[in-house]
């Protein structure tokens, strides 16, 4: 991404010689991009595929068909937004007043009912007193599936060699790196005690995890085929979402699973996730479009001028982007972003978390600055649609910058940083300009 030459020069008379460090209480919040992942939601096989891998039948959710919102998962979105309002209303870019608020709010969404109705939801927890509008586009979406809407083009082939070559050439390696994982799976899908002599496959069931892990080119949705580990996603799936939609314990992996369980056997997953879009080729080819829409908006904010590919218009306060936590992961690696949050695996993109990049501004030298956090509720928060407040939030974790944060608590970036380290990352082949 390359910003206008005279963008750059008036965006730089907003800035005064970098600071060394920006204290929290010393800045302003203009605007908050609020980047989430759906909420819970049904599984994503259909339950003919995945009693096949499992000794008794999965429980049975609601509403039923594949990968739509669960009740229980509108309802922890609702709450989620809910904080965001708080905090916001205590930051000062929400009045109170949901009708006036609306008009400098900004919801936009992946095409796909899951992800509209996870914004919707969001959205009547933020202003519940309001009706805000969740901007879709026609399928494909360039914003979230860049490949199909032909701005991007992958090479399949650069694909396979980009993951390959973080594998060693082999990578059925990773059902060694994972031994603990795959065991921990299996007696829970074919229900014995972990530890113990495993038994031989039931009859008519697929063992998931010694389908071979092989390596070829993929499609828009997958970039690289990673054989085995796809049906394994498969048959886990559903442990994640049986406990966030609050089944009861005997239901979550049939009694089988806790937290701690099923976050560590989702560490394969998570695996699956990093190699398939933080590869950096990958997050390049997925991710670049939107990681510029992202910095365009900041800008775009802070001159108060209209930029073309950004997000809302410069009176936008509040923008919030709702997604997979395959845009998650793509968007994080191309930037280099790490986070992690207690009762998590590392860098794991929870059920209706958010990256929520701040553009803040210092009241004593007028410098915008760019703070990033990940907010997300806990696994039990989610379990127990536990009300959010002030003071009882969800788990919030500064995210530092890489090549741009300052060494203060909360790793602020001068937003003149921000965009030049993005122009480096981002490649402007594959992000387009369209509003």
């Amino acid at each position: 991404m390359r910003l206008p030459t005279v963008r750059c020069i008036a965006l730089a008379a907003f800035y005064v010689p970098f600071l060394a460090a920006q204290t929290p209480d010393n800045t302003i919040l203009k605007q908050v991009i609020i980047f989430g992942r759906h909420a819970a939601r049904t599984p994503t096989a259909p339950p003919s595929v995945l009693n096949g891998f499992s000794a008794l039948p999965f429980p049975t959710f609601s509403p039923s068909g594949q990968a739509v919102i669960t009740v229980n998962g509108q309802t922890n979105e609702t709450l989620l937004g809910n904080y965001f309002r708080l905090w916001l209303t205590q930051e000062k870019l929400l009045t109170g007043n949901d009708n006036s608020d609306a008009t400098f709010v900004y919801v936009r969404a992946n095409n796909a009912p899951l992800i509209i109705d996870t914004a919707q939801a969001f959205a009547n927890g933020l202003l519940p007193a309001a009706s805000l509008m969740v901007n879709t586009v026609t399928a494909p979406d360039p914003l979230f599936d860049p490949i199909d809407a032909g701005v991007a083009t992958l090479n399949g082939d650069m694909a396979v060699a980009s993951v390959n070559g973080r594998l060693g050439g082999n990578p059925q390696l990773l059902s060694t790196a994972y031994s603990a994982e795959f065991a921990m799976a299996r007696s829970v899908l074919f229900n014995y005690p972990l530890g113990t002599p495993p038994p031989p496959t039931p009859t008519n069931r697929i063992d998931v995890t010694t389908i071979p892990i092989t390596l070829t080119p993929g499609n828009s949705t997958a970039p690289v085929n990673l054989g085995g580990l796809t049906d394994f996603y498969y048959a886990i799936d559903p442990f994640m979402m049986e406990y966030a939609d609050g089944m009861p314990a005997s239901e979550v992996g049939w009694g089988n699973l806790d937290a701690a369980g099923i976050s560590q056997i989702f560490r394969v997953y998570d695996a699956l996730l990093d190699l398939e879009f933080r590869t950096p080729y990958l997050a390049a080819v997925q991710s670049s479009n939107l990681a510029s829409h992202i910095v365009r908006s900041m800008v775009q904010a802070a001159t108060g001028n209209a930029m073309s590919g950004a997000l809302g218009t410069p009176s936008d306060k509040i923008v919030v982007v709702t997604a997979a936590n395959t845009n998650i992961a793509g968007l994080a690696g191309l930037l280099q972003l790490d986070w992690l949050v207690d009762g998590y695996q590392r860098d794991v993109a929870a059920l209706g978390g958010a990256l929520v990049f701040e553009l803040r501004q210092s009241q004593t030298t007028g410098e915008f600055l760019v703070r990033i956090a990940y907010i997300t509720q806990t696994m039990d928060q989610l379990r127990n649609r536990t009300p959010l407040t002030l003071a009882a939030p969800p788990a919030n974790v500064p995210v530092f910058i890489p090549g741009c944060s300052l060494d203060n608590a909360t790793f602020d970036c001068p937003l003149g940083r921000f965009v030049r380290m993005a122009q480096h990352k981002i490649d402007s082949r594959y992000a387009d300009l369209n509003n």
